[in-house]
């Protein structure tokens, strides 16, 4: 028997907006159903994260039921956003590169640009099945992912988090810490494993899944955002820099392929294969 186990599950609907912590979740080729399979963009039809509009933080969206979700902010009325219809395709830029989307309802639109103070809209990733590759430097062939970052999962512990949290306490700005887990947005937490064992995970089993590690999660500005007030600091990216640079990566946590799909659950044991 292993001693890691599932802390917690995350789930994303909406791309750089809070989401929710369900005690089980279907994993799909392409990651957690339902992750990361909307997302913002501008008129220029440019994916719009945190990083650009860090209030986005404060907004949250849940699912609502076959496929729609349920959005909350900040002085706004609840919103309900059904599955867009199949319809034109509509190309948006994530990283430089064009993924094909389909526009949601122009009330989504409207909500969403009155919250954030200027015109953006919200697509729908119909299907992720073909839409997106993996980054072909680390996929095997016909793997596809969401409108996550590059990678269907992300994956940290909580031993890490633990360690990280005592170097910011000897750093520059030790009143920034402790850092909780959502400054990093992960879907899958570990409990039980030493700090940066997941570095090592070259394969690992979940419940009735099983998945790749592919490489180190390189860390942006988002981490330094506090998700519950929007307000950005220096940590934990001035850390990382000093001691957890791997390459031109500032790492914290690993990018996970499902080689299997299945079910994974909250208490579930964590099992290293490779």
């Amino acid at each position: 028997m292993s001693n890691l186990h599932v802390q917690a599950l995350h789930v994303h609907p909406v791309k750089s907006v809070a989401g929710t912590a369900p005690d089980e979740v279907a994993v799909e080729p392409w990651g957690l159903s339902g992750d990361r399979r909307w997302a913002l963009i501008d008129p220029e039809g440019t994916v719009i994260t945190q990083r650009r509009h860090p209030r986005l933080a404060l907004a949250a969206a849940r699912p609502a039921g076959g496929g729609r979700i349920a959005m909350t902010a900040p002085g706004m009325a609840e919103l309900f956003v059904e599955v867009p219809e199949p319809g034109p395709l509509e190309p948006v830029m994530l990283f430089g590169k064009k993924v094909e989307t389909v526009a949601a309802a122009t009330t989504a639109a409207d909500w969403f640009s009155t919250y954030l103070g200027e015109p953006v809209r919200l697509v729908h990733m119909d299907d992720p099945a073909v839409r997106r590759p993996v980054d072909p430097d680390y996929a095997l062939p016909g793997e596809t992912v969401s409108l996550a970052d590059g990678y269907p999962l992300l994956i940290t512990t909580l031993a890490s988090l633990d360690a990280l949290n005592s170097l910011i306490a000897q750093g520059d700005h030790p009143e920034e810490g402790p850092l909780p887990m959502n400054r990093f947005r992960p879907n899958v937490v570990v409990s039980g494993a030493e700090a940066w064992a997941e570095d090592g995970w070259l394969r690992i089993a979940i419940g009735d899944a099983v998945f790749r590690g592919v490489r180190e999660c390189g860390r942006c500005v988002v981490t330094t955002t506090d998700q519950e007030t929007a307000e950005r600091g220096k940590e934990p990216l001035r850390t990382l820099a000093e001691h957890r640079r791997i390459g031109r990566s500032l790492a914290f946590g690993r990018m996970l392929v499902p080689v299997r799909v299945g079910t994974v659950r909250v208490g579930d044991e964590v099992r290293v294969l490779l």
